[in-house]
C-alpha cells in the first residue's frame, strides 16, 4: 500500500466506525503498541473531522495477557488495571474500539480484550486493523479492515507509519525457510 492508499483506507475506516456506532459519542478508542497507537491516534482525528466530535483516545498494552508467555500467561486480579494502560473511566459502558496495525492470529486481539475486560465492562468492544493476513487461530474477526492481504505464513506485513517510520506504506516480504 502506498501513503495515498492507507490515508484512504483510513479515512473509509473512520466513516465505518461513524457508521456502524452511530456517531462518535460514547466512543473510545484503543491503540495496540506501536503502530496500532498512532492508527487509532489517526482515526480519533478522521473522527473528530467527520463528527465534530472527538472520541475517547488511549493505548491498551496487552502484554500482561498474551498466551505466548509463560510468565505472563497468569495475571493477578488485584493487579491495578492501569499496567496494561486501560482507565476503567474509558471502557465502562463505552463502545470500544481496538485498533491494531496487522492481524494475524487473532492472539494479539484476544490480550487487549482480556487488558480491557480487566479494567471494566465495555458495553460493545470491536476491532480495526489496517491489514488482515487472515491466519485466524481464534473465533476473533476484525469489524474494520483497510485492506485484506493473504498472505503465506512465511511472508511477514511490514506496516510503516510516518510517526514511527519517516513514511507511510504497507509492504510485503518473504522470510526464506532455512533447514526445511
Amino acid at each position: 500500500m502506498s501513503a495515498a492508499e492507507v490515508a484512504r483506507a483510513l479515512k473509509r475506516m473512520a466513516h465505518e466506525i461513524i457508521e456502524r456506532n452511530k456517531g462518535a459519542h460514547n466512543l473510545s478508542l484503543f491503540g495496540i503498541p506501536t503502530r496500532g497507537v498512532q492508527l487509532a491516534s489517526r482515526l480519533a482525528e478522521l473522527i473528530d473531522q467527520f463528527e465534530d466530535e472527538t472520541p475517547l483516545f488511549s493505548v491498551v498494552d496487552p502484554t500482561a495477557f498474551r498466551d505466548d508467555c509463560v510468565a505472563n500467561a497468569v495475571v493477578d486480579a488485584s493487579e491495578d488495571a492501569t499496567s496494561s494502560g486501560v482507565d476503567g473511566a474509558t471502557v465502562n459502558g463505552m463502545r470500544v474500539v481496538i485498533v491494531d496495525d496487522v492481524f494475524n492470529t487473532g492472539r494479539t486481539a484476544r490480550a487487549a480484550m482480556d487488558a480491557l475486560m480487566h479494567a471494566g465492562r465495555p458495553g460493545r468492544v470491536q476491532l480495526a486493523v489496517l491489514v488482515n493476513r487472515g491466519h485466524r487461530e481464534l473465533p476473533i474477526s476484525p469489524d474494520f479492515v483497510g485492506k485484506h492481504i493473504p498472505t503465506a505464513r512465511s511472508e511477514r506485513v511490514n506496516v510503516m507509519l510516518s510517526e514511527v517510520d519517516g513514511k507511510d506504506a504497507v509492504t510485503l516480504t518473504r522470510s526464506e525457510d532455512v533447514g526445511n
